[in-house]
């Protein structure tokens, strides 16, 4: 799991507790809420005619305490920010690309001798969400090894060369998204015990077998790409861009 992550439930496990206290220490707050538990527990005895009344009083008295602890609102709030700020930064959507200051903008590129490929390390997450090519990158083949998270492999921020590009991802569990440019053509090899395939408009549910698909214009095109993916559980989706 990643740090941010890690961060995120601890704050919110302290802000439980913060709320927690409040309600225990007020007195108005503690009735409330222990009212609402005899209501629901006296809805649980009675027939199933009258319970419903019980229900409806004893979740409005328990509802009205959490809501009244302002612990309870920061902690909902704090969540709400979190989740949303990681979707956006899983996702690569970048809001400020549209904004009326970046309508007209001169970019300056630095140009640096070419690094030495061979012997280069890379370190891999085991946990969590990625997304591969959120800005301008050099493309080299891609070998991915995962435990676990959501995958998006963006190929649209680079040139693919005039040759077979090939992309390895073994992962045990969640959804993989590759996003490939129009005018490349395809391969992909997907292998999975549990998981939905979907490639250039087409649907497969594999159940522990193995499948390799082509799109239309693979063999006459110059540039192509092999995906070669291997999950336990989770979807695999080529998205053309």
């Amino acid at each position: 799991m990643k740090s941010p992550w890690r961060f995120f439930f601890i704050v919110e496990a302290l802000l439980l507790l913060y709320a927690v206290w409040q309600i225990i220490t007020s007195p108005q707050l503690l009735i409330l809420l222990l009212f609402g538990a005899l209501c629901i527990y006296l809805g649980l005895k009675k027939n199933k005619g009258k319970s419903s009344f019980w229900f409806v009083v004893g979740g409005l008295c328990i509802f009205m305490s959490l809501v009244s602890s302002p612990a309870l609102w920061i902690m909902l709030v704090f969540g709400i920010i979190f989740v949303g700020l990681k979707g956006v930064e899983v996702s690569g959507i970048d809001p400020s690309k549209n904004a009326f200051w970046n309508k007209k903008k001169m970019v300056m590129v630095d140009a640096q001798e070419p690094d030495a490929h061979s012997g280069t390390k890379v370190k891999q997450p085991l946990f969590g969400n990625e997304r591969i090519g959120n800005q301008v990158y050099e493309w080299d083949d891609i070998n991915i090894n995962m435990v676990s998270g959501d995958t998006i492999i963006d190929l649209g921020n680079t040139i693919l060369p005039k040759r077979d590009n090939v992309v390895v991802l073994r992962k045990g569990f969640g959804r993989t998204r590759v996003l490939v440019p129009s005018g490349v053509g395809i391969m992909i090899e997907h292998a999975t015990f549990a998981g939905d395939l979907v490639f250039e408009g087409q649907q497969a549910t594999l159940r522990n077998e193995s499948v390799k698909m082509y799109s239309e214009d693979y063999d006459e095109n110059q540039r192509r790409i092999k995906l070669i993916t291997n999950t336990l559980l989770g979807d695999v989706e080529v998205i053309r861009v």
